[in-house]
């Protein structure tokens, strides 16, 4: 159902796109158009994946490099039934994470240092579980096309609007038209990141708690996150705004009226609805325990550094003394 899903979204955003050639050159432009769009159709079901891991710098990680993010998402994985994705760290004090992938098979996560420094060791795992839960439901492929032919249409529209689109005859919709489709066509393409994103982020937000098995952890990862991401800005997410709802929580700042149209639902009602999950799991697993943050002193030096039981040496770990996983 995912695939026929995207094949309408991209059927979609092909039109969108073929608008816009034929307000700059007419038929002509509307035939370039259609040919760039087959060719952006391709491109982006085998490489968009890799296109959005390169905005944002990511570098890939491995069982040495960070033993604990590592083993977290490779227990979550087990535990989803999901082959184990790709597993990257972007450089970047926004707390944050997205997934991306054509399917669960050729999958990739991320999480910022931001994340992996700032939130407890249950915090990341219900974080990255959530993310899983997109790779699960197919929502990458989705998610990262949606945010390619959004950035794509978004400067075409804007070269339509520096070059003042086509005045031939052969335009069918005229000046009036023209300025419209300008106005219209990035409109429409946000309006399609909003309805996929804050459609799935609910569901990911359901699956991702039982992919983790407590929703708590991740309704504490969404407060922290949240009002960190309103104080750190993200400046590769603002140059790349398409792709602001790929992420767990909304990146942009707000300063250039990003929040007009946010891709993300709000996040005191997600919060809201994995308490009441988290209270329907006390009551049918024999009482999970409904606290989620560790005491102060056990959050000074990290995540995972410091403490009993703990890994050593920063906030991925290392050393031997590692504990079963999130759960043990």
């Amino acid at each position: 159902m995912n695939y026929f899903k995207t094949a309408i979204l991209l059927a979609g955003m092909t039109a969108l796109f073929m608008g816009l050639g034929a307000m700059i050159g007419g038929q002509s432009g509307m035939l370039i158009a259609f040919v760039v769009a087959l060719g952006m159709n391709v491109f982006t079901y085998w490489n968009s994946d890799k296109m959005v891991l390169r905005m944002y710098g990511a570098h890939e990680v491995d069982e040495r490099s960070a033993p604990e993010y590592y083993g977290i998402v490779r227990e979550l994985a087990q535990r989803a039934g999901l082959p184990m994705p790709k597993v990257y760290v972007i450089d970047n004090a926004q707390p944050n994470a997205f997934a991306t992938g054509r399917n669960p098979q050729n999958a990739a996560v991320a999480a910022s240092t931001g994340l992996l420094q700032s939130l407890t060791r249950e915090e990341v795992a219900g974080v990255m579980a959530h993310e899983l839960a997109h790779v699960q439901n197919h929502d990458t492929l989705i998610m990262t096309v949606t945010a390619t032919f959004a950035g794509a249409i978004s400067m075409l529209a804007n070269f339509a609007m520096f070059f003042g689109g086509s005045r031939d005859r052969d335009n069918p919709f005229g000046v009036v038209g023209t300025i419209a489709m300008m106005i219209v066509a990035p409109l429409a393409a946000m309006l399609v990141q909003m309805a996929i994103s804050r459609t799935r982020e609910y569901a990911a937000d359901r699956r991702g708690a039982e992919i983790c098995g407590q929703p708590l952890w991740l309704a504490s990862a969404l407060n922290k996150i949240s009002a960190a991401a309103k104080r750190i800005p993200n400046m590769e997410a603002e140059t790349h705004p398409a792709t602001a709802h790929m992420f767990i929580i909304n990146p942009l700042s707000g300063a250039r009226m990003d929040n007009l149209f946010s891709t993300h639902p709000n996040t005191e009602n997600r919060i809201a609805a994995l308490q009441q999950m988290g209270s329907e799991f006390r009551g049918s697993t024999g009482g999970l325990s409904p606290s989620v943050s560790p005491p102060a002193s056990s959050k000074a030096s990290g995540p995972w550094a410091g403490g009993a039981g703990r890994a050593q040496g920063g906030p991925w770990g290392g050393g031997g003394s590692r504990r079963r996983g999130p759960w043990g």
